[in-house]
This record gives structure tokens, C-alpha cells and sequence, in this order.
């Protein structure tokens, strides 16, 4: 079973196929690697493709101690799969809590990252319902413990975000369900708490990036309400990036419209690689 160790001593599960330029796949809360089995796939074709397991996600290790879980951890850890394996500039694409670790990693990491693709990203971030979110996060993160994971998931994984991925593959959603439901219910609630509910709000952080410079492509589904706000945000303040929207789809815009997505990345990822990713002009005065 492939591993590696993070510079704090946690083991990372990862998978990879293909050759070329490096892309890496950082997954959701509700997910894992297997959530981007399908771009894994696709851009194996052409690049040497990796996704893993964040930490608390068996088989990657479930660490106990609270402090091992924070936004910046999680950012590093996409930097110590990057190093670790040797990948150099990677064209680095995450969903929802693995596009803020995305972000964070051009942030931190900015020498590490080819391109930065962030999905489903900014839930609980815009001001007025930062509160509401983290109260939220630790309930929940209360409620894995007490009540168990497939108890949890079972109701956490059908939130209004994810009506439409069931709406549109049915099947995909059911295995989706099931996935969650096998996660480690310590290493989520950790997770939810370390992570989830003390991130900032990426309205904090829009001195560091409006001078982020790695390309950025910023995606959300109309129906991922809580994305909306947050994306256009990103697309305003980051001036390398660009913003699609795509219709019809929820919080997984990878799982729920595979093609359009897929060929959206591939087109982003492409022009960077042909240096042809320029800054947008400014906006007039």
C-alpha cells in the first residue's frame, strides 16, 4: 500500500497512474480519493496523476492529537505529497475543504503549484454566516462521535448541495453515501473541528490573494449556493484567475458533469502548460 510520511510523521495514502505533467487531486470532507477515480482516469492519458487520502482518512493515518488538524496542515500535506514524490510544479486541483487547501497551498507553497483548480470552495466564508458554520462544524463533529458515521452520513451527505448530484446520477450518489458512511468517524469529527471550523474565511485573506500569481481556475455549480458568493469573490480578487459556473450541477461539479468538467480542466490546464494563461486587464477605474 503506498505511503508517505509528512514532515510531522503522518502517513499518506496515495494512488497514481500515468505519465507526463504532474496533476494532483485533493479531495472533499465528504470524500476521499476514490472521488476523482474518474479524472484519474481521464488525465492519466496525458499526465502523471496522484490523489490521496487527507489525514484521518484510513488508509491514510488518523492521528489523535487535535492540533494535527488546521487549515495550514492540510495545505502542507498537499506540499509533502508534492515533494514527497518528487512531482515539481503540479497542477493542483481540489473540491470544497481540498480547493481551500488548494488555495492555501498557492498561498504557502506558491514554487510548488503549476496551476491552482478550486471547486465547490467558500462554504460558512462570507461574514454574515461564518458563525453559523463553525457552530455547525462542531454539532456535527459531536454528532460522529455520539452517534457514528453511517448514522451521520446518511443525513450530512444528503444536505441541499448534494440534491442535485442525486437528482442527475442516482447511482453515483448512492455510492457516494456509501463511502461516507465508511469513513472514520474520530478522523472526521477531528478533521471538522481542526480543519473545518477554525479555517479563515477567505474574505480574511484577500490582501494575500490579490497577490497570488499561479494561474487559478475557480469552479461552482449554480445549484451550490453556498459557493456562489465566494467563488465570484475569488474571481475578482485574484488576478490570475477565471470563474466557471456550471449549470445544473451541485457541490461536485467532478462527479455530477464529469464531461464538461473534465474538458474544462483540460483546457485551463492547457493553455498554462502553452504559457498562454495571461492576467485579465484591469477593470477600468
Amino acid at each position: 500500500m503506498p505511503t508517505l510520511r509528512t514532515e510531522d510523521g503522518v502517513d499518506l495514502y496515495y494512488e497514481e497512474a500515468g505519465s507526463g505533467a504532474p496533476m494532483l487531486f485533493v479531495h472533499e470532507f465528504a470524500g476521499d480519493h476514490r472521488s476523482w477515480e474518474g479524472q484519474m482516469r481521464h488525465f492519466a492519458r496525458r499526465y502523471r496523476c496522484v490523489a490521496y487520502n487527507a489525514r484521518g482518512y484510513p488508509p491514510s493515518a488518523v492521528p489523535t492529537d487535535p492540533e494535527a488538524y488546521s487549515q495550514a496542515r492540510a495545505a502542507d500535506d498537499v506540499a509533502a505529497v508534492i515533494r514527497g514524490l518528487g512531482l515539481g510544479p503540479t497542477h493542483v486541483v481540489g473540491c470544497s475543504m481540498g480547493a481551500y487547501a488548494t488555495l492555501h497551498l498557492g498561498l504557502r507553497h506558491p514554487s510548488l503549484a503549476r496551476s491552482l483548480t478550486a471547486v465547490g470552495v467558500g462554504y460558512g466564508s462570507e461574514p454574515s454566516r461564518q458563525a453559523q458554520f463553525r457552530a455547525e462544524s462542531q454539532a456535527t463533529a459531536a454528532r460522529f462521535r455520539n452517534e457514528g458515521m453511517a448514522a451521520v452520513a446518511a443525513v450530512y451527505g444528503r444536505g441541499p448541495t448534494r440534491l442535485a448530484y442525486e437528482r442527475n446520477d442516482p447511482r453515483g450518489f448512492a455510492e457516494f453515501l456509501d463511502r461516507l458512511a465508511g469513513h472514520s468517524a474520530e478522523g472526521s469529527a477531528l478533521t471538522m473541528l481542526g480543519v473545518q471550523s477554525r479555517r479563515p474565511s477567505l474574505f480574511e485573506l484577500e490582501a494575500a490573494l490579490r497577490a497570488l500569481a499561479v494561474p487559478t481556475l475557480v469552479v461552482a455549480g449554480d445549484e451550490d449556493e453556498p459557493a456562489l458568493v465566494p467563488s465570484l469573490f475569488l474571481k475578482r480578487v485574484v488576478p490570475t484567475a477565471a470563474l466557471l459556473v456550471m449549470p445544473g450541477c451541485g457541490h461536485t461539479p467532478n462527479l455530477e458533469d464529469p464531461g464538461n468538467f473534465d474538458r474544462a480542466l483540460l483546457e485551463f490546464v492547457t493553455r498554462v502548460d502553452a504559457g498562454r494563461w495571461h492576467r485579465p486587464a484591469a477593470p477600468p477605474a
